[in-house]
């Protein structure tokens, strides 16, 4: 007589399978992340919320990493002050 044995199956639920105990889960998948796992590429601008100016996005330097030439307030990518994903 097989007994059946119960372990982790994939995602984040829990399984029932073969006498091993692998099984396929029935849990929800992980999520992306920030920007639903995408990027914004490397065009686009660092704005400021302070006092609006802009700047060119620099390719591998997170805008949040830069300060404002005019105010000294952190800069934030464009896409995210605008609300588009």
């Amino acid at each position: 007589m097989k007994k059946a044995g119960r372990g982790m199956g994939k995602d984040q639920g829990q399984g029932f399978g073969a006498r091993n105990g692998q099984g396929q889960g029935s849990g929800a998948g992980g999520g992306r992340g920030r920007n639903k796992g995408g990027s914004y590429g490397t065009g686009g601008f660092c704005v400021c919320t302070k006092c609006g100016e802009k700047i060119s996005h620099q390719q591998g330097i997170k805008c949040t990493t830069l300060k404002c030439p005019k105010c000294g307030h952190t800069l934030i990518r464009e896409e995210l002050v605008r609300g588009k994903d």
